[in-house]
């Protein structure tokens, strides 16, 4: 990341941190720096002199040396914006010029807090155009760290994050829809999040901000929808925790939701995905740079950070991908031609392998790029999503009918009627939860549905994606159709 954007992305706040306490806070925490722990091939002489070089440790240090002057750098020209570059909106800044801002004056009641979020704002885009009527407006839910700029737009030309899929002649046809696309509360690209000013203390919210549900961020993008005048979308439309949200959508709001689409999603995350999940956040917190999330005016949890990326691209990928694409493969260093571990090329502890070369890449240029508190508060409401009926009921959001449990012939005779194939049979024993996840999920019984998973997804298994969709025809939706995609590119096979 160019220094002149590094000092926009972290400039959500106005605070000055102290450079002395920032040099201060540095010295403390690069001292792993004198570790000997992982010499690589060119340091092989200086290791064996005591000296190794560890230039994957090293980059953390070099890191945080950036950011100090970048601080720097804000502190000397502090009304000076620059131009954006990238995909990316830089968060927090006070004048958005490539997204609109709907700013909420009133409180938002949340489903995990008796005390509501007193105001909030929410960062949105858009593409095509709103009919008389307006009633062909789909609403593009996110996955967990993207930004509202899923297309390409007149205020901000760089590619989106689906920019394949939005436009004239394409899957969501501008030339017929109002395509909506919001940076979720939050999140860090406009919306209101941990990184925002909280009115009362006139800092940022950090970790008192309240813990949030994905029904949470649904209802804040539906007073969005009041405010344009829109009273029913033609479409809810999602990809990974998107799909969570736009079954959500369906389920609160089943009179103003035409359509959904749900891809590489789930209605209940398991407990493969929460522990996944759980790790990011762990090694995050572990940075002691995380300060118990109130580091705005310090050096950012950027270590923490870039290890929990590495561990969530494990995740979004797939093993048959990598072994095309990578294989064993080792890095090419200019001081041997040997390609393969030996007595001419000694194994280096830092990335050697092309994968390991990969994920170290992915974790940096994603380390400055997101907030840490809000991967914590985002991908802790992706745990917390689960539309069984006692969930359902626990949360006390809405009223909910009494579930009607079926006789066992009926639930064999439904289970069997749902989403599987000659190629994909029903498993022996249908998960316990089934059912439950069925009488959930009854509010959705009227909605057409598309499900769409992927084969070789190990985050939202196509176990899930089939759970999706028998469940929603166990509840009684004669409209529900599924498709597995095959490939090797995992989770991010949407993309």
């Amino acid at each position: 990341m160019a220094l002149n954007r590094l000092s926009r992305t972290l400039s959500q706040t106005r605070l000055r941190p102290s450079l002395h306490s920032i040099s201060t806070r540095l010295s403390s925490s690069s001292s792993i720096r004198s570790s000997p722990s992982c010499p690589t091939p060119s340091s092989q002489n200086d290791a064996r002199e005591g000296q190794p070089h560890f230039p994957c440790v090293d980059a953390h240090a070099a890191r945080a040396s950036r950011i100090i002057a970048s601080f720097a750098q804000r502190s000397s020209t502090p009304d000076v914006q620059q131009p954006d570059t990238g995909p990316e909106p830089p968060y927090a800044r006070p004048n958005p010029t490539s997204y609109h801002k709907y700013h909420h004056p009133h409180p938002l009641p949340l489903s995990y807090s008796t005390t509501p979020l007193p105001s909030f704002d929410i960062a949105y885009e858009t593409w095509g155009t709103l009919s008389p009527a307006k009633d062909n407006v789909i609403l593009l839910h996110t996955g967990l760290s993207a930004s509202s700029h899923a297309a390409s737009t007149s205020l901000n030309p760089s590619p989106g994050w689906w920019e394949k899929f939005i436009g004239p002649g394409k899957a969501l046809d501008t030339n017929q829809f109002f395509v909506i696309c919001t940076n979720v509360i939050g999140g860090c690209y406009g919306s209101t999040g941990p990184s925002s000013i909280e009115a009362e203390t006139g800092k940022p919210w950090a970790t008192r901000f309240p813990v949030l549900s994905i029904f949470d961020m649904v209802r804040a993008q539906f007073l969005l929808l009041d405010h344009l005048g829109v009273n029913k979308l033609y479409a809810s439309v999602g990809c990974s925790m998107g799909a969570m949200q736009s079954l959500a959508a369906g389920w609160l709001f089943p009179e103003r939701v035409g359509k959904i689409v749900s891809i590489s999603g789930t209605a209940r995350s398991t407990p493969s995905s929460i522990a996944m999940r759980f790790a990011q956040r762990s090694v995050l917190m572990a940075d002691p740079n995380w300060n118990k999330g109130f580091y705005y005016d310090k050096l950012p949890p950027h270590t923490g950070m870039k290890l929990a990326r590495q561990i969530a691209t494990i995740t979004y990928r797939s093993g048959p991908e990598w072994d095309q694409r990578f294989g064993r493969q080792l890095r090419q260093i200019p001081e041997s031609t040997a390609q393969e571990p030996g007595p001419n090329r000694t194994p280096a502890l830092c990335p050697d392998f092309l994968i390991e070369t990969y994920l170290d890449h992915q974790g940096e240029q994603f380390c400055l790029k997101y907030d840490a508190n809000s991967l914590i508060y985002i991908s802790k409401a992706m745990d917390l999503f689960d539309m069984t009926y006692p969930s359902l009921n626990a949360l006390d959001i809405k009223p909910l009918p009494s579930p009607s449990i079926p006789a066992e012939a009926q639930l064999q005779q439904q289970q069997h009627k749902t989403s599987h194939s000659k190629s994909h049979p029903p498993p022996v024993n249908a998960p316990p939860h089934l059912s439950d996840l069925a009488a959930g999920m009854t509010p959705l019984a009227d909605i057409p549905t598309l499900v769409l998973g992927v084969q070789s997804d190990i985050l939202f298994t196509v176990e899930q994606q089939r759970e999706v969709a028998d469940a929603l025809r166990m509840a009684g939706n004669e409209n529900v159709s599924y498709y597995e995609l095959g490939g090797v590119w995992g989770h991010d096979t949407f993309l």
